[in-house]
């Protein structure tokens, strides 16, 4: 591992091995520096392989996320450009050109971590499908407190640090996703009619809905809420509704004495076979299963 540290400045390179690799994410750089107004970036302390000149830009082989805290700059891609400011985060994708620099009258401080393997591609791919690069998720105490864990970490050089690393990446990963979504649709009507169509399904979980009206309800086209709603819950609405039918057959079966087919009715399936089909396709167990699992134990 080859470490670089002063007041300004403070890197760690590693170099897992098979095992770590065979884990499914390893960490490969964390650090952070600050770059002064007027100073050259990136520093000249970095080895060849995190080298690069802004005006022409790189290729990495591994992912990186990268927290301004201070400062602004830009950042570019074969996409165009987008201006990095205080609170920007810049996730960079292995095999992706880009560039990236602070203003030369402002210069900037940045965190990163660069993590790759199978488990990093999992997850970023389920998490930040999209081409996306750069996501203002304003400034977070405890995603710096990730950062500066990791670097931490990095300088003992213990065994099992790269597990310890992949952990805190994947909760760094959960955090900013969570950042994106929430930030992303908490000031908008987008949230406001999400919100409210929830409120409705619960409302009718006893029932059926026709989730047309329901769009017409809301003064929305069904096409635009169907896209919405899937994009806020992870859901396609009717799915979701199930899921809400399906929670409330969960807290019937354990909590009351009614039996399976007055359940079914009272929810409004088709039938008690089809209960009992999407009751175990989505949970894992047969409703009487589950019942008996959900009693208190007598023994």
């Amino acid at each position: 591992m080859k470490q670089l540290s002063s007041s300004q400045i403070r890197f760690h390179y590693l170099i897992p091995n098979r095992l770590d690799e065979e884990y499914g994410c390893t960490v490969s750089t964390v650090g952070m520096q600050v770059i002064s107004a007027d100073e050259d970036y990136p520093s000249k302390q970095h080895p060849t392989g995190y080298m690069f000149d802004p005006s022409r830009g790189r290729i990495l082989q591994e992912y990186q996320l990268v927290y301004i805290v201070d400062g602004r700059g830009e950042f570019v891609n074969d996409t165009g450009r987008r201006e990095v400011v205080k609170g920007s985060l810049i996730l960079l994708r292995p095999g992706r050109w880009h560039s990236y620099k602070p203003h030369r009258n402002s210069g900037w401080t940045e965190y990163f971590i660069g993590f790759s393997g199978v488990m990093a591609d999992s997850v970023v791919e389920r998490l930040f499908a999209g081409e996306e690069q750069v996501y203002n998720i304003g400034l977070n105490r405890e995603l710096v407190d990730l950062y500066q864990q990791s670097i931490e970490v990095a300088s003992l050089a213990r065994p099992a640090s790269q597990q310890l690393l992949c952990g805190v990446v994947m909760h760094m990963l959960g955090m900013v996703n969570f950042f994106v979504r929430n930030n992303a649709h908490s000031v908008d009507r987008l949230a406001q009619v999400i919100e409210q169509a929830k409120a409705i399904m619960q409302e009718r979980v006893s029932s059926n809905i026709n989730l047309e009206e329901l769009a017409s309800q809301l003064n929305v086209s069904y096409s635009w809420f169907r896209k919405i709603f899937r994009d806020y819950t992870g859901h396609a609405p009717a799915h979701y509704f199930m899921l809400m039918k399906l929670r409330r057959a969960q807290y019937l079966l354990a909590n009351t004495q009614e039996s399976i087919k007055e359940i079914a009715y009272v929810l409004g399936f088709k039938s008690t076979e089809h209960f009992f089909v999407t009751f175990k396709r989505v949970t894992g167990f047969t409703p009487n299963v589950y019942r008996k699992l959900s009693l208190p134990d007598k023994s």
